[in-house]
């Protein structure tokens, strides 16, 4: 299917799932995630109406960006080594993986404006899983206020794969709820608007429980 085609179901299963919870559509940001396709598919991504493009490796981040410059807004969703931000710093605009005060640290020391990032959280405890655990989060935030380029703008996390809705709605409503603990911490540097959470198999309940940023890969632009 084309990715205007796959939009157009996803676009409708949000306004389902917005009507569901008594939320706005216009609230929802869909990052395309296009790790695993081509340049001519991204393209098509892009004319259909997709501007937030997410990428988690290197290589393909910095190939796409290449390609396309400013013709999108650039998230890098995956992990990221301390030792590759300064490859990328000057040309992504959001960082999803912040997860550790080291990688802050050299994030800070590398940009010259303040970035967006959001703070990795492992709420499910997988250990195949990056980020931090749920109860040092706050902790974390305290420490980073000193680095004036980090904007902690909302917090991350990834759901188990699996399709017990209940254990879904579970992981994405403790990030919820953590995001209402650190807004009333009222911390300047960590405003913490937004919930970057769902993915193709899962963003629907997701937004039921109150994402903001959802990251649609195979269900927009398939896989190859």
């Amino acid at each position: 299917m084309t990715v205007s085609a796959n939009l157009q179901e996803i676009r409708s299963n949000i306004r389902q799932a917005c009507a569901n919870s008594n939320r706005n559509p216009e609230e929802i940001t869909i990052i395309g995630v296009t790790k695993y396709v081509t340049i001519e598919r991204t393209e098509e991504t892009i004319n259909a109406g997709i501007n937030d493009l997410g990428e988690n490796r290197l290589e393909g981040f910095l190939e796409k960006h290449e390609h396309f410059q400013d013709q999108a807004k650039w998230h890098f969703i995956g992990t990221l080594q301390s030792r590759k931000v300064k490859d990328i710093i000057d040309k992504v605009d959001v960082i999803h993986s912040l997860d550790r005060l080291s990688l802050a640290k050299e994030i800070n020391k590398r940009t010259t404006v303040p970035i967006d990032c959001f703070v990795q959280v492992n709420v499910s405890g997988e250990k195949s899983k990056h980020g931090l655990s749920p109860d040092t989060v706050i902790t974390f935030l305290n420490d980073v206020q000193t680095y004036e380029n980090i904007r902690v703008v909302g917090l991350m996390t990834m759901a188990p794969h699996v399709n017990d809705e209940k254990l879904l709605r579970d992981t994405f409503r403790q990030l919820a709820t953590l995001r209402s603990a650190i807004q009333q911490e009222n911390l300047p540097q960590a405003p913490c608007h937004y919930l970057s959470m769902g993915m193709s198999n899962d963003y629907q309940i997701a937004i039921e429980e109150g994402a903001t940023h959802i990251r649609i890969g195979s269900k927009l632009v398939g896989t190859n």
